[in-house]
């Protein structure tokens, strides 16, 4: 019976049904009001959630006279410091995203959630809406209690101005997103004088329900139900992926420390059964079942742990950041000698090092040669061949430029219709029909190369300078 394939297939799903009965995941039909214990890792939670401070200061940086970072959508254009970006260079962009999207996978195949525990919006947001509830209702029974009690006036002062300072926090964010397409000081002018346009208006009304819903009512339902990522880092995640683990050969099986007991029953485990590290868990999970799916990775249960360790005497590190098969002995390598490390990695240089020159070859003017087709060539009555071309030039910068073209290194060739300097308008293309001429005894072949330049100084007095490949085409031969 033991050989049978169906039975070890029963006796699998029978496992995994028997561990996912120890799962909590709580659906909503409590509010989960979490712990707050200090410790280090309650520290670095802090410190990474001021990623998010450039978010709110950024758009108010200046460069020269104008927003330093500004993502111009009606002008298609993209203002980082001293440069102008435009549609033509987004294959950037998708550098950027590729980067992102391949560190946010590396992250996860290495620690787990890290960015949900640590750096996620959503995550800081609720962890600030959670504090400031704190600091007015007080801890999580005593915020309970008040849930439950009557309706006092009392109550409702507390309430009204907990809601209303989430509203205005919600209300800086949508603000400060607006900010990051339209120049900042002028919206709140605009803001204060009611003369904000409609697009901006509905922007911050969307911002301002979506923070106010999703950090002050929905909290890990949010994790739980609506974050595609909490469902697709399954796959991310293996034996050797370093997460808050808690050591069960250590804590097993749990006991309760008698009152005045001065030495550890040697029966027991480690483990206390105290609940603490369910009482700090933002999403009320159980790490002591093992990993689920609403584990964030924010190890606020370690420092919950370790302070319990501490006042039993016993070691801390019952709970730790530790991999599945390190912690039963399987594996002993150290990260970097593991071979998908380096792989990451190898993508993660690549695009970065796309991105960087794509960055330092940015040219603050370009153009394109387009050659006209009808006719190919026209035969002057002087005997010369003329071609006809269209010149586009590309400004990237913030202001006007003059920009003279030229065909040099070509014998005989006469350029017509540049005499004067191209006006190339401020982030857009300016086109210009020009005209090459070259004698019919200079013309050695049907098809003749040609570069184009176009040359500019900007207000610094720097050199800009692009060129173009085409062709000058002739009679056969």
């Amino acid at each position: 019976m033991s050989g049978n394939p169906q039975s070890k297939h029963d006796a699998v799903v029978d496992e995994l049904y028997a561990e996912a009965g120890h799962w909590k995941i709580n659906t909503g039909e409590e509010k989960i009001h979490a712990k707050r214990v200090p410790g280090k890792w309650r520290i670095w939670k802090w410190i990474a959630s001021l990623v998010w401070v450039p978010f709110f200061l950024g758009p108010y940086l200046r460069w020269d006279d104008r927003q330093a970072v500004l993502f111009d959508i009606p002008n298609r254009q993209f203002h980082l410091l001293g440069v102008t970006i435009l549609p033509q260079d987004f294959w950037m962009l998708s550098l950027l995203l590729l980067f992102f999207a391949i560190l946010l996978a590396v992250v996860t195949a290495l620690a787990g959630r890290v960015w949900c525990g640590f750096f996620c919006f959503q995550t800081v947001w609720t962890d600030v809406f959670t504090w400031l509830e704190e600091k007015l209702e007080g801890p999580p029974q005593k915020r309970k209690k008040l849930d439950q009690g009557p309706l006092t006036l009392t109550k409702v002062r507390i309430k009204a101005t907990k809601h209303l300072i989430w509203i205005v926090i919600a209300a800086l964010t949508g603000i400060s997103f607006v900010a990051w397409f339209t120049d900042a000081y002028q919206l709140w002018i605009d803001l204060v004088n009611f003369n904000l346009a409609p697009t901006a208006v509905i922007t911050i009304l969307l911002f301002i329900a979506g923070t106010y819903v999703l950090a002050g009512y929905l909290r890990e339902q949010a994790c739980f139900w609506l974050c595609p990522y909490a469902r697709i880092q399954g796959v991310m995640v293996d034996n050797t992926t370093v997460l808050p683990t808690y050591d069960f050969h250590r804590g097993e099986p749990r006991g309760r420390v008698k009152k005045g007991a001065k030495d550890a029953d040697s029966s027991t485990g480690d483990c206390v059964d105290c609940n603490q590290c369910v009482a700090v868990c933002p999403t009320g999970v159980d790490i002591r079942a093992g990993q689920q799916e609403g584990c964030i990775t924010c190890a606020l249960c370690i420092d919950a742990c370790n302070s319990v360790m501490e006042k039993v005497g016993r070691p801390k590190g019952l709970i730790r950041y530790e991999s599945l098969d390190m912690l039963n002995g399987k594996e002993n390598r150290p990260m970097h000698k593991r071979p998908r490390v380096w792989v990451y990695s190898l993508v993660l240089l690549l695009a970065i090092t796309g991105i960087g020159y794509g960055m330092a070859t940015l040219d603050a003017i370009e153009i394109k040669v387009i050659h006209s087709r009808q006719p190919l060539y026209v035969l002057q009555s002087d005997g010369s061949i003329q071609n006809k071309y269209t010149i586009k030039v590309l400004n990237k910068l913030t202001e006007d430029l003059k920009v003279s073209i030229t065909v040099p290194g070509v014998d005989g060739a006469v350029l017509v219709g540049a005499d004067e300097p191209v006006t190339a308008r401020k982030g857009a293309v300016t086109p210009r029909t020009v005209f090459v001429r070259i004698p019919r005894d200079k013309l050695k072949v049907e098809s003749q190369p040609l570069v184009f330049y176009a040359e500019s100084t900007d207000k610094t007095g720097k050199r800009l300078v692009s060129k173009r490949e085409s062709v000058f085409i002739g009679p056969k031969q």
